[in-house]
């Protein structure tokens, strides 16, 4: 008796997980001094522009986090 295997090949993509937002965070390399967290880029930048005016620090480790999933291209 011999089995065969069927492939399928069926066409995916990667998309944002609906149910949840984007997060930007920034974290000072020198000091370690954290942004607040927010849904928009712009905060965070600012936060960083006053963090180095205050301290002159100017390398900043900059996050974006989001949750994905893979579905069905249709």
């Amino acid at each position: 008796m011999s089995v065969r295997t069927a492939m399928r090949y069926v066409m995916h993509r990667i998309t944002e997980h609906p149910d949840t937002g984007v997060t930007f965070e920034a974290e000072c390399l020198h000091c370690g001094g954290k942004s607040t967290p927010a849904g928009d880029s712009a905060p965070v930048d600012t936060a960083c522009l006053s963090h180095t005016g205050r301290s002159g620090h100017a390398g900043f480790r900059r996050t974006r986090t989001s949750f994905a999933m893979v579905v069905r291209a249709e």
